[in-house]
Formats: C-alpha cells, sequence, structure tokens
C-alpha cells in the first residue's frame, strides 16, 4: 500500500512542478483558473513548491532520499505549505490601477475642458 501513495505522490508532485514551469515561463494557465490570476509568475512559484514538496515526500516513501529528522521534516513542510496559499493569494489580487497624474509624460499634457 505504501507504494500507492508514495507514487501518486511523486506523478502528481511532477505534473504540479511541469504546470509551475508552464506557467512561470509563458504565462499560461489552467483554465478554469484564468479569470482568477493576475500574476501568473507568482501562481508557477506556488505550484513549483508545492510539486517539489510532493515529489520530496513521495521519495520519502520509497527511501530514496535520506529522510531527515521527524521535527526538521514536520516544520519544513509546514513552512512550505504555509508559504503556497500566501503566494496563490498573492497571486489572484488585483493590480493597482495607476493615476493618470502618475504616469509619466501625463502630468504636464493640458487637460481637455
Amino acid at each position: 500500500m505504501e507504494w500507492v501513495v508514495g507514487s501518486a505522490m511523486v506523478l502528481g508532485g511532477l505534473l504540479a512542478v511541469a504546470l509551475g514551469v508552464v506557467s512561470m515561463r509563458t504565462g499560461w494557465t489552467l483554465p478554469w483558473v484564468r479569470r482568477r490570476v493576475t500574476r501568473p509568475r507568482i501562481y508557477g512559484l506556488a505550484g513549483l513548491l508545492m510539486g517539489a514538496l510532493c515529489v520530496i515526500q513521495g521519495l520519502f516513501c520509497f527511501h530514496v532520499v535520506p529522510s531527515a529528522s521527524g521535527k526538521f521534516r514536520f516544520f519544513g513542510t509546514g513552512a512550505v505549505m504555509f508559504s503556497v496559499p500566501i503566494l496563490l493569494g498573492v497571486s489572484q489580487m488585483r493590480r493597482r490601477a495607476v493615476e493618470a497624474s502618475e504616469q509619466p509624460g501625463q502630468a504636464d499634457a493640458p487637460r481637455p475642458s
């Protein structure tokens, strides 16, 4: 049963890493999140972190990677798992509209009356 969980973690992690890299390089996101994501590079970084975490945890199941202490794995996994939702939230924030007076060249232009 352990190999089923480990292989699913590795395959799911590799898929998340691939989607994260594609999103970071090209700006492409999955169709069902495309409307909400305004910063695809940050979204891709979150996918990359989550995928790398899943791959490493899956490799721990197969004993390919030497396992660290329980406390280190707990706090390291917790830190990455806590940062991923923050990055996903930041990737979906709306961009601030730049005021017309802040744009270069627009402050000196005469306004139509």
